[in-house]
């Protein structure tokens, strides 16, 4: 929303008020009060008939400083609001002199000059970042609807460029775009985004989070070019500027504050496989792709059961279709005994030929117009009711019918839709509707993962969601929702997912060969390389299936190789799952959260690192040509085992079986010894490569079980030609690969070395040392 007319006017239907002049500044407790005048009101007259901004500062976490700016303090909070976290022992160091007033939290600081107009400086360490000068913010009012509003502008400096804003496929930097964090159901090839988060993180290591579950309306460089604004209806606006001064830092303040992201199960990292939406099948379907991957030797983990799993206008009623599968907990029980963990689809809604929409309505289990009779609609499903899930009852009512499929052998859900949530609407517990739009996301997902978590125990429960709001992040995994099938929109789906990946959300999936239409065989098999170097890695399409054979026989290959080859890649990848619950850092990091320092590294988006040791560039192109940029030092191409020097951009060429995959200088990868699945003992039998170390460096990888402990842990550090190995519990045997380091002259320790084709091969025990030769 726009709150200027140009530089100098003010738009027609518009009313504007600034804060202008310090009255009065007070510390309280842990906070900063001020209360600005819309005028200066130092003079006993000009204290009549004017406006007066309440201004608290605070702090909730070291390293974040909260604003909160209110008109009229008497409005009625319906709810809902966002679960956050602070830290109780956050104890910032107030104080308030006759010139001005400043609150520090950690190296950040808040800072209101008393003596002239209003000016807001936010400082780190003493520099300024940001801050909001004279008229930059106010309160402005609709003249004819009197709905009110209330804005903030924060500087942007020269080079300043802002990212994240939830999964967005617009341009990857979000300067000159307006944003309204508005959940809606578009696709992936427009404005609109399935999972809006009033969070943005900055390329200097700040960050801003708005406190607002309904709309939010940014303004990026777009109103005023060296501002980014943000504004909310209502009489409050609360937001918190987050410091780093490392964007990783933004994020991990900001998942203490918001939630981690929770760690999915191993065996959700493996290969899934659909029914695809509106194609037809049974029980022989499902068998003939299930047994055709088997024969072609690719590994598959999960099978997904998409709409159709029950009657059409049923859904949902929770009930196969009997035609199609007369016998599913007979059927569900023989695709286990193959290997497979299991999920189906659901919505949040009810359809009027439901067995389940009288029930609901008689116990006010559905959202209801102000009349009292049930919201319906024929969008989706004819006549379609949507579930209150502020009910307790409602809650318990729709959790207990997945409960009867994860009884039948189910072990996850795709939770489909969630974001056209009308606003004409009355809930059960009185929640404001504009606020619960967003909010309905998280709370529909919530009420799913908690049904899993309890029946299948802490750190098994997982999704396939589309539609999220802020905190969503702890309830994975989600996924990119509806996309073409072609290039373009294979580009736009990873925008959007390194976008997501900066608003604190750690796992991320999207449709591999897209969902709608049917790709081109070479779409598909670049698709499949992406997807599969991808956090979560699943084949869906629309209207055609998308098992490899159907496009030609090297899909099979491409698919087989890259899905063999994640599996192996386990021990890194679930290090780099569990690094992401613990800090907020995504396992798909776009390249400047890896290298922040490097300029070249801050537009890029169609590039990401999977973890902090792989460079991944998806192929876009029919004829295999891709350009990538790879920041300074010597990399190593992970197929290939070719050095390469970076500190620029390289025009490459790839067939299908390849693609941009580099080892980071420095890094020490951890290989699994199992090609066929997921989740398996990633220390027994691992095996540890080093890549390009350099003199005076040290590379540590670490190896995690299931819940995310630490079992092995191995370090390397180079001084000269000297490698010196430990590893952690100190008696354990360990295998290190020597990836282009040099042929090893000496040994010292329990240690043997052996050359092979691809470097020295170590085994040893416990600490070794091992000199390289020339």
């Amino acid at each position: 929303m726009k709150f200027c007319d140009g530089n100098w006017l003010v738009p027609e239907n518009l009313e504007l008020w600034h804060p202008i002049h310090v009255h009065r500044v007070e510390i309280r407790g842990n906070e900063l009060l001020i209360h600005a005048a819309s005028r200066d009101a130092r003079n006993r007259a000009d204290q009549l008939n004017m406006l007066l901004f309440t201004v608290r500062v605070f702090s909730p976490a070291p390293g974040v400083a909260g604003i909160r700016i209110e008109h009229f303090q008497g409005g009625r909070d319906d709810g809902p609001a966002f679960e956050l976290v602070a830290d109780p022992a956050t104890a910032p160091t107030i104080t308030n002199d006759a010139t001005e007033a400043r609150l520090t939290t950690g190296g950040l600081t808040v800072r209101i000059d008393k003596e002239g107009p209003w000016r807001l400086d936010i400082l780190r360490d003493g520099r300024r970042l940001t801050g909001s000068g004279f008229k930059a913010g106010g309160y402005a009012v609709e003249r004819d609807s009197r709905i009110p509003h209330l804005f903030e502008r924060l500087d942007l400096g020269v080079g300043d460029q802002v990212y994240g804003l939830g999964e967005r496929f617009t341009a990857f930097v979000k300067n000159g775009q307006s944003i309204d964090i508005w959940n809606r159901d578009g696709g992936t090839s427009t404005e609109q985004a399935y999972k809006n988060i009033p969070f943005f993180l900055t390329n200097r290591g700040w960050g801003v989070f708005v406190n607002h579950p309904g709309k939010v309306s940014f303004e990026i460089g777009s109103e005023r070019v060296s501002k980014v604004q943000f504004s909310v209806p209502g009489e409050c606006l609360e937001y918190y500027v987050i410091d780093g001064p490392h964007p990783k830092q933004v994020l991990d303040r900001y998942t203490r504050l918001t939630g981690r992201p929770g760690l999915p199960a191993p065996w959700s990292f493996g290969l899934w496989l659909t029914t695809s939406f509106t194609t037809a099948y049974d029980e022989a379907t499902v068998n003939r792709f299930v047994d055709g991957m088997r024969e072609r030797d690719i590994p598959l983990h999960v099978f997904h059961f998409d709409c159709f799993w029950m009657r059409g206008l049923h859904w949902c009623d929770f009930e196969w279709d009997p035609e199609a599968f007369p016998d599913p907990e007979g059927m569900l029980a023989r695709l286990k005994a193959k290997g497979l963990k299991i999920c189906v689809w659901i919505n949040p809604y009810i359809a009027q030929q439901s067995s389940l929409f009288r029930d609901g309505v008689d116990h006010g289990y559905f959202l209801k117009r102000p009349d009292g009779s049930v919201w319906q609609w024929d969008l989706w499903q004819a006549g379609q009711a949507i579930v209150d899930f502020t009910n307790p009852a409602a809650r318990l009512w729709y959790a207990g019918h997945l409960q009867r499929l994860l009884a039948m052998g189910v072990d996850c859900f795709k939770t489909d839709f969630g974001e056209r949530i009308p606003t004409d609407v009355v809930y059960f517990d009185g929640a404001d509707p504009v606020r619960m739009h967003n909010y309905y996301a998280y709370l529909y997902n919530k009420v799913v993962f908690d049904v899993l978590e309890q029946a299948r125990g802490a750190g098994q429960a997982v999704l396939f969601a589309r539609s999220a709001t802020v905190g969503s992040q702890k309830l994975p995994v989600h996924w990119g929702g509806d996309c073409y099938s072609d290039f373009e929109s294979m580009a736009e789906s990873l925008r959007g997912g390194l976008s997501l990946g900066l608003a604190g959300f750690g796992f991320w999936s999207h449709d591999i060969g897209g969902f709608e239409n049917t790709s081109e065989a070479i779409v598909y098999k670049r698709w499949c390389a992406f997807g599969l170097l991808s956090s979560h890695s699943r084949l869906h399409g629309s209207k055609s299936y998308r098992v490899p054979w159907l496009f030609d026989e090297e899909a099979v290959d491409v698919l087989r190789f890259f899905t063999k080859l994640k599996c192996r890649l386990m021990p890194y990848l679930f290090a780099t799952a569990c690094a992401a619950a613990r800090t907020g850092v995504p396992m798909m990091r776009a390249m400047f959260l890896e290298f922040p320092d490097d300029p070249g590294c801050e537009p890029l988006d169609r590039q990401y690192m999977l973890g902090d040791s792989l460079l991944v560039a998806p192929v876009f192109s029919a004829d295999g040509t891709v350009l990538v940029y790879l920041p300074p030092g010597r990399w190593t191409h992970l197929l290939s085992g070719a050095p390469v020097n970076g500190g620029g951009w390289r025009r490459e060429q790839h067939d299908v079986m390849s693609l941009p995959l580099y080892a980071r200088p420095g890094s020490l990868i951890a290989w699994g010894c199992q090609d066929d699945r997921p989740d398996y003992d990633y220390a027994e039998g691992a095996t540890f490569t080093l890549y390009e170390l350099d003199d005076g460096g040290q590379a540590v990888a670490a190896i995690f079980d299931p819940k995310g402990d630490e079992v092995v842990t191995l370090t390397v550090t180079r001084q000269d030609q000297l490698l010196t190995i430990s590893v952690l519990p100190s008696a354990r045997p360990w295998t290190l690969l020597l990836r282009n380091v040099g042929p090893v002259a000496a040994t010292a320790g329990a240690v043997s070395a052996v050359a092979t084709a691809e470097g020295a091969l170590l085994h040893g025990t416990g600490s070794a040392q091992v000199t390289r030769g020339h």
